[in-house]
């Protein structure tokens, strides 16, 4: 009896579970707390230098809130707005300020502003690394979504080294 075919039949049937179970988990990188708190206070600080009072938030790459940062003379509203535009970046996919472009009346996409929580404003803007979306981070507060957007990079570009795996 040839017994090599059965054992090749056994061991295929012992491996499949290992197959099919790495099939079935995602792994992905994430942001420190730490690193998310020094992207928010680097996006801050360069609202500062150019005279801007605002509030900063950062989301993980599912637009949960990681930090949210108001400098003290930032309107009652930044908070909330920051978080939304960095959440919209993140959810879409695109920076808020493309978004804004994409979703003027008579656009394809001009009901996106009508969905809850979503800001097209200026200022949210994906954190991106190692070819993935690992977060976003919204500004708002300074004169305008260009000069949010401004921050916004300012603050990645600050602490881009430390996004490289």
């Amino acid at each position: 009896m040839n017994l090599r075919k059965p054992l090749i039949a056994a061991l295929l049937f012992l491996a499949a579970p290992t197959f099919a179970a790495a099939d079935n988990l995602v792994t992905y990188k994430a942001m420190t707390p730490e690193v998310a708190l020094e992207l928010a206070q680097a996006t801050m600080a360069a609202c500062r230098k150019e005279g801007f009072q605002v509030a900063v938030a950062v989301v993980d790459r599912f637009g949960l809130t990681q930090v949210i940062l108001r400098d003290r003379f930032a309107g009652q509203h930044t908070p909330q707005t920051a978080q939304a535009k960095a959440w919209t970046a993140v959810s879409f996919r695109t920076p808020t300020t493309e978004l804004n472009k994409m979703t003027q009346a008579g656009q394809e996409m001009s009901a996106l502003r009508h969905l809850p929580h979503v800001v097209t404003i200026g200022g949210g803007v994906m954190v991106e690394a190692a070819g993935s979306i690992i977060g976003g981070v919204g500004v708002s507060g300074a004169p305008g979504g260009d000069a949010d957007d401004r921050c916004a990079k300012a603050g990645l570009k600050a602490i881009e080294a430390k996004l490289e795996f």
